[in-house]
């Protein structure tokens, strides 16, 4: 095997790692919040009803911004539902998910969650743009931020939170493009309530951040059109566009799955170049940053059938895909193509968080366990906080049946504020080991201090209930640095975090 080889110098950089790009996702689906992030008389459940193996597992995954409360489910909600007393709040029909929601769990809730993570935990709260608009955005707003002295904000103080919710990061809707959504618009539709809520939203808070739909995929026919227009109408309003994408191997294509993140890149490039041509358009030296807040490998193909045949129940166990190595070596592809943009990608959230397309697993008064999806995902944001260095890969490459040749050998690396580096890679072989040679110019390293691989002879190894603990990241050995120049073997089908100092 040819080896792979990248030179790295900090005088050539992307950006710097905004911590939002560890960001996850909490929609009211499936056991997302129910018997996963919510379940009173859990033995680990505090007083509130959140689980504390829940928390625990949540605080090790290391996620920043939590998006809420959708997702599809948002375009029907109603924020009052989710306000008040429990005993009183109404129960309704969800039409994204064929459920029914309690509305047990609700938006003091979801505060309370992310102060219990820690103060990295930040609301990012999506409004209903689909069958609600501006009046029900704005009443939102003052419950939940406003100090006090309205009718509002004293409302939420009187319900138990004396003290605002302080929600900087709005999403104005959501996949709005997608005709599966509740109250679909076309972009010039869309463009206009999105401009309308975010010029009065700014009225009470000029330095709230807003994030506007775009397309709700690549493959959308709509897409380019669609971000254009709506840019059009909301350049100078809005601070983000939104990008989603899920992965999953069709027709057996595990070689083009795994080079899933060409097309992440290319959806990421394209997004920025249509931003990009209507700001010059406008005449503006504005630059619209990227939400990608949603993502991840989702094997939805079996969704559909799935949701079809519920009959209203309340939190069904829905898209609860149990992931394999070869599952995480993709999602670790996808970070690092995040991480290739952070100069533009500031917000990104792993969709979801328990359960539902989940890192984290959970059963009904039993326990809580690591997906192999949450070992890529803890250790990128664990470790990829920084400066992120220009990566140019010469590597070899190999057939995929969607990307044409793509590289074996995907990577990044991030250099901390202490000057330590370190470097993700994935090789996307699933035969053969891939030797790697690194060129470290002017960086001061001096000591290999981890390799860590997650890796198994079985690509099809998972963690489950019987087994949680099956696959886990492992050491790697002989990976050397000497002479300014890194050494290492990748293992076949493979995540890896070499950390330098």
């Amino acid at each position: 095997m040819r080896t792979a080889r990248f030179t790295l110098d900090p005088a050539f950089t992307v950006g710097t790692v905004d911590p939002r790009l560890f960001g996850s996702f909490v929609e009211h689906l499936g056991r997302c919040v129910y018997t996963g992030v919510f379940e009173p008389g859990h033995p680990t459940a505090d007083a509130d009803g959140i689980r504390g193996d829940v928390l625990d597992l949540v605080r090790e995954l290391g996620v920043t911004a939590v998006r809420y409360p959708g997702g599809n489910f948002v375009s029907g909600y109603r924020w009052e539902d989710s306000v008040g007393p429990v005993e009183e709040r109404p129960r309704r029909l969800d039409l994204a998910w064929r459920s029914t929601e309690t509305n047990r769990f609700g938006l003091s809730e979801y505060i309370s969650f992310l102060r219990k993570i820690g103060p990295q935990a930040e609301p990012m709260m999506a409004l209903n743009l689909g069958t609600r608009g501006v009046a029900e955005a704005l009443q939102l707003q003052e419950y939940a931020n406003h100090p006090g002295g309205t009718a509002l904000s004293d409302l939420r103080a009187e319900h138990g939170d004396k003290d605002p919710f302080g929600i900087r990061l709005w999403c104005l809707g959501n996949e709005m493009d997608g005709p599966w959504q509740t109250g679909h618009k076309t972009a010039a539709e869309y463009g206009r309530i999105a401009a309308e809520t975010a010029r009065a939203m700014r009225q009470i808070d000029p330095g709230v951040q807003l994030v506007a739909c775009g397309s709700s995929g690549r493959s959308m026919p709509t897409f380019a059109e669609w971000e254009a227009t709506v840019l059009q109408e909301t350049y100078d309003l809005v601070d983000h566009i939104s990008l989603h994408a899920y992965y999953e191997p069709l027709d057996g294509d595990v070689d083009s799955f795994l080079a899933s993140a060409v097309d992440m890149e290319a959806f990421i490039e394209d997004v920025v170049a249509t931003c990009d041509h209507v700001g010059a358009r406008l005449k503006s030296r504005k630059k619209i940053s990227l939400s990608f807040d949603e993502w991840n490998v989702w094997y939805m193909s079996r969704t559909e059938e799935q949701v079809s045949a519920l009959d209203w129940p309340e939190a069904p166990r829905l898209l609860e895909d149990n992931y394999s190595v070869l599952d995480a070596v993709v999602l670790g592809s996808l970070l690092i193509a995040l991480l290739r943009h952070a100069d533009r990608v500031t917000v990104a959230c792993l969709a979801q968080l328990v359960n539902v397309i989940a890192p984290i697993m959970t059963e009904p008064g039993g326990p809580a366990w690591r997906q192999t999806t949450f070992f890529p995902f803890a250790q990128a944001s664990k470790y990829g906080r920084g400066e992120v260095l220009d990566v140019r890969v010469d590597s070899p490459t190999y057939a995929t049946g969607k990307y044409g040749e793509a590289d074996l050998l995907h990577a990044t690396a991030v250099r901390g504020e202490d000057g330590t580096l370190t470097v993700f890679a994935v090789n996307r072989s699933r035969t053969e080991p891939l030797p790697l040679d690194v060129a470290l110019n002017g960086l001061g390293l001096t000591s290999v201090v981890e390799h860590s691989v997650l890796a198994d002879a079985d690509p099809d190894a998972r963690n489950t209930l019987a087994e949680p603990d099956r696959v886990t990241p492992h050491a790697a050995e002989g990976t050397t640095l000497d002479g300014g120049r890194l050494s290492a073997v990748l293992e076949p089908l493979s995540w890896n975090v070499i950390r330098l100092a």
